[in-house]
């Protein structure tokens, strides 16, 4: 099997997986108590429009989980491909004691990648967190590097990520987003994944239907 059926195969595992998750969930809602929505009318929005809010809420929280880990798993494939030897891995916290262990998403060599599809958070303890975390991988004897395939929009998300690329550089690690994250994946692993997942999806929803 090549690396694009084996890439194929992970997303229809994924798009079903889904597809489960959001039918469960829109089948619970039918027998939700709506008497919330009395709060909805008040502030102006009708009933209709708003339990289609709260079915795509929901759908949306599960497109983000599942997009997220899809593109986790697609990567870490691309790279099992061209490094047989890589794999996840956990360290233990050596600079405090929650949590105890720190995940690699993939330790390739001595390169320790974390993998991210988008990261939208505000929350300044992520910095901490992420700030130890490398830390951690540091000390470990591993090089961290950060793969981050869309950056965000919003100026309070854009500086976190602005920070967290200082302290990547300050520790001897490499920051790539955008562009630069799937070009890296190329680089590294001579798999083209953009181009693959435009493939699969045009497949599944040709531009001109959108």
């Amino acid at each position: 099997m090549t690396t694009k059926e084996k890439i194929k195969l992970l997303a229809d595992e994924y798009a079903d997986r889904l597809k489960l998750a959001i039918d469960g969930r829109v089948t619970e809602m039918l027998a939700d108590d709506v008497s919330h929505y009395l709060i909805y009318r008040v502030l102006g929005v009708a009933e209709k429009e708003g339990r289609l809010i709260d079915v795509y809420q929901n759908k949306g929280r599960f497109l983000y989980k599942y997009a997220g880990s899809f593109l986790e798993a697609a990567t870490k494939l691309c790279f099992k491909e061209a490094f047989p030897d890589s794999a996840s891995l956990r360290v233990p916290n050596t600079r405090g004691q929650r949590p105890r262990t720190f995940e690699i998403d993939c330790l390739v060599g001595n390169e320790a990648l974390e993998i991210k599809w988008k990261d939208a958070t505000t929350d300044g303890d992520h910095i901490t967190k992420e700030h130890t975390r490398i830390q951690v991988i540091s000390d470990a004897g591993h090089k961290p590097i950060r793969i981050m395939f869309y950056y965000p929009h919003r100026a309070q998300a854009i500086r976190i990520q602005e920070t967290l690329e200082t302290l990547y550089e300050g520790i001897g690690g490499e920051y790539y987003y955008g562009e630069a994250a799937w070009e890296y994946v190329l680089k590294k692993t001579k798999i083209d994944l953009k181009s693959t997942l435009e493939e699969i999806a045009t497949s599944r929803i040709p531009r001109q239907a959108q």
